[in-house]
């Protein structure tokens, strides 16, 4: 088995789609954020930003309706949808409905950051999947929760899974995760059709058709809370702006691992926010990026 090496010279030989400098917000991309929850709201604005720094265009934030309203002020950049809830916090089914009109135009989508009630968050989240046949999604969270019941996706997906979360979803333990990182990745990766980026000082990224990538780097202080949602949020970004699911999880893992080891040098090892993360993970874009073009 080959195992490519995930760094910046591999990313620096891998070019994003170019945006002219006079591209519009609609040549940018339109992404759907659909996160939050009335005890999590903070969850869709830290996935948000960071779809936005790394380039979408314009953005659709679908949360609960007892945060929408501070989502508004918040987020200013997005347009907002409020769901109805469930008692315990989820989204109500029928929420499918208000957010169907906008599906056709999402050029990404991300899914799961900040939800609660995991029993009505794997109902929305399936009754949401057919409609992105064509479109890019990432599950995060509690919304990677739908394979317990899906077990296999009709058109590839990526999902970000931890160590515990992997250990969740396949049913073994998550030392034998930890131990055995390429294999677990590979075979899921495979048997859920399915991009999966298994996170941790080590990560990998395995791709269905049995490609994989390994990086590793990053900062302590990434183990942060809402540190995962800024990685989901930048990676949907990069799709929504023209890349596929393999190549925005590759440039989103080295972006978010570099700015954790930048803020680790100016900040401390521990200690910074997730919320500082996005406008880091632009300028080590920026560093990495060729000029924009003319």
């Amino acid at each position: 088995m080959t195992v490519r090496t995930l760094d910046a010279d591999a990313l620096r030989e891998w070019p994003l789609p170019a945006l002219a400098k006079d591209a519009d917000k609609e040549v940018r991309g339109r992404i759907l954020v659909v996160a939050g929850s009335r005890e999590i709201a903070g969850a869709a604005v830290l996935a948000a930003t960071a779809a936005l720094r790394m380039g979408a265009g314009k953005l659709l934030i679908a949360t609960a309706a007892s945060a929408a309203t501070q989502m508004m002020f918040a987020m200013p950049e997005a347009r907002v949808i409020a769901l109805p809830e469930t008692k315990g916090g989820g989204f109500a089914i029928q929420g499918v409905d208000l957010i169907e009109p906008y599906l056709r135009d999402a050029h990404a989508a991300v899914i799961g950051p900040g939800m609660m009630d995991t029993d009505a968050t794997v109902e929305f989240t399936r009754a949401l999947m057919p409609q992105f046949a064509h479109t890019p999604v990432l599950l995060d969270a509690a919304a990677m929760d739908v394979l317990l019941a899906c077990k296999r996706f009709d058109s590839p997906v990526l999902l970000t899974p931890h160590a515990g979360e992997m250990a969740h979803l396949t049913g073994d333990s998550k030392e034998n995760v930890s131990d055995d990182q390429e294999r677990v990745a590979l075979d899921a990766a495979k048997r859920w059709n399915a991009f999966v980026a298994l996170k941790g000082a080590t990560t990998l990224v395995a791709t269905p058709e049995g490609q994989l990538w390994r990086h590793v780097g990053g900062s302590a202080g990434l183990a942060t809370s809402g540190s995962g949602d800024t990685l989901a949020g930048a990676i949907a970004g990069l799709c929504a702006r023209g890349a596929t699911l393999e190549q925005a999880c590759a440039w989103g893992v080295v972006l978010h691992a570099r700015a954790g080891e930048q803020l680790s040098k100016r900040i401390s090892q521990i200690g910074y926010l997730a919320r500082e993360i996005p406008d880091e993970m632009l300028a080590v874009l920026n560093d990495l990026s060729p000029a924009t073009p003319g």
